[in-house]
C-alpha cells in the first residue's frame, strides 16, 4: 500500500482544509474589495445610471435607458443576492396532497 492509500485519499475521507460551505479567501476578499467600491461611489451611482440613461451628449454616449436598468439589476445582487428557485413536489414528483378534517362542536362543547 502506498502512503496515500493508508491516509485514506481518494477514499471519500474528507482531508484538511476549510469547512464545506466556506468560501475561499479569494473570494472572501474579491467581494469585501467590490462592496469597497460600491460604499466609496454611492453617491456617484445615481449620476453615472443617469448619465447611461439619458446619454452625455457625446457621439459615444448615446442614451440607452435599457443598459442603465441592466447596470442597476446587476448592481443591485451586491445588495440582495438573487433567490434560488426551487420546486417542492409531492410523492413521486407529482402534486402536494393536502387532507383537512373539520370537526364542529356545539356550544356545550360536545362534537355534532
Amino acid at each position: 500500500m502506498t502512503d496515500k492509500q493508508t491516509a485514506g485519499i481518494g477514499k471519500g475521507t474528507p482531508g484538511p482544509g476549510r469547512p464545506r460551505g466556506t468560501p475561499n479567501r479569494a473570494t472572501v476578499e474579491f467581494r469585501e474589495a467590490v462592496t469597497r467600491v460600491l460604499e466609496d461611489n454611492s453617491e456617484n451611482m445615481g449620476r453615472w445610471l443617469t448619465l447611461v440613461a439619458e446619454g452625455d451628449g457625446t457621439d459615444k454616449g448615446q442614451p440607452d435607458p435599457a443598459k442603465a436598468l441592466d447596470l442597476l439589476a446587476k448592481l443591485a445582487e451586491f445588495a440582495a443576492p438573487k433567490l434560488s428557485r426551487a420546486e417542492v413536489t409531492g410523492d413521486g414528483g407529482g402534486p402536494i396532497q393536502q387532507a383537512m378534517t373539520v370537526t364542529f362542536k356545539k356550544p356545550d362543547g360536545t362534537a355534532s
